[in-house]
């Protein structure tokens, strides 16, 4: 299967080139494709607050390669380089406060930083750092979608009704997608009949950008209101909701999309199977459950005007990002480590001790 993914790849989301970062702008799809170039950890910053880049993996991906922007520029400035980085660290980190590879992202390149030897040449030392992450990335997602499809087949093997919410394809991670990369998979199995796509409130990344992916590659795909899925789920045949996350806490509570949480507790009420795909960097062991997850809320303005114009009544919006899914309504988390089934604290920790399976 694997080969049948790599010759299948249309969409990317993210590319180095030249010693520049270049993000396709998902705020404009499906209309337009045009890529945005970037020089500086700032430029790199506001993408990822303003959400040109979205997705917790591309979103990890952006910040590595914003470190080696920064370091460029620092090491031009001269005097003590590295002390100076630390506020484009800072800067990075403050863009979006709920993914969890940001984080981690930011910590390997200060890892890589703090290995640099007397002699070396730092700055392609710290791209090689940000190229391996991006590859590491895409590998991931490989494995992940057989895995993810193994897990299916060992369920249910026929052609089936697939519910998912957001997006998690090659437009979120640096290869084919995590819960989008899982359905793919399924779909070339011949396991995979429909694909219903949550059009995700408020930013409609389901309409504009899984739709888009899903319908690019002939995956059957069915949009809907976010509303809908619970009667979707009682009349359509589905059997499994797909999502992805952004951080997944020691207890295997999940953190993602809004919207989320209600469908698992859809899922668990019409018997329908809840699967978590996401690489194992999503994971957070430091975090003992979901209630320790800062919940990004963003301006209300995005649900009270479409396209900038008002169409909602003048009061106070509430605009949360993220919600938590308790483990106790997730079948199965997915990672490039291994299949966690029914995910407690346990099952978590023996997770993150095993090594990637590719």
């Amino acid at each position: 299967m694997r080969d049948r993914l790599l010759a299948a790849e249309k969409v990317k989301a993210i590319d180095w080139r030249d010693g520049a970062l270049y993000l396709l702008d998902q705020r404009i799809l499906p209309f337009e494709e045009t890529w945005i170039a970037y020089t500086t950890a700032a430029g790199v910053a506001e993408a990822i607050r303003s959400m040109v880049v979205r997705g917790a993996p591309a979103i990890g991906i952006s910040a590595a390669y914003g470190v080696v922007l920064a370091a460029r520029a620092r090491v031009a400035e001269g005097g003590d380089w590295q002390a100076a980085l630390e506020a484009d660290f800072a800067l990075l980190a403050d863009s979006r406060p709920t993914a969890v590879n940001l984080f981690w992202a930011l910590d390997r390149m200060r890892d890589r930083l703090g290995r640099l030897k007397e002699h070396a040449e730092p700055l392609a030392a710290l791209e090689a750092e940000a190229v391996a992450i991006h590859e590491s990335d895409r590998e991931a997602n490989l494995t992940m979608a057989q895995l993810g499809v193994d897990l299916i087949r060992k369920h249910q093997g026929n052609a089936q009704a697939i519910l998912t919410h957001c997006n998690t394809g090659a437009l979120a991670t640096g290869g084919f997608g995590t819960a989008l990369g899982v359905i793919r998979g399924a779909f070339l199995e011949g396991m995979v009949e429909r694909v219903y796509a949550d059009e995700t409130r408020p930013w409609l990344q389901g309409s504009r950008l899984t739709a888009w992916e899903l319908a690019n590659e002939g995956i059957p795909v069915t949009l809907n209101a976010d509303s809908a899925a619970a009667h979707i789920m009682k009349t359509k045949g589905v059997t499994w909701v797909i999502v992805g996350a952004d951080r997944i806490t020691a207890n295997g509570d999940v953190a993602n999309k809004i919207g989320t949480y209600q469908l698992a507790v859809c899922a668990m009420h019409h018997g329908v199977r809840f699967m978590v795909v996401a690489p194992s960097s999503t994971i957070d062991m430091n975090l003992a459950s979901g209630e320790d997850i800062p919940i990004e809320e963003r301006d209300g303005r995005e649900l009270l005007e479409v396209g900038g114009k008002r169409v909602g009544a003048d009061v106070d919006a509430f605009n949360p990002v993220f919600d938590v899914t308790p483990a106790d309504l997730i079948d199965a988390i997915v990672t490039e480590k291994g299949i966690v089934e029914r995910p407690d604290m346990a099952k978590m920790a023996q997770l993150m001790c095993r090594k990637r399976l590719h």
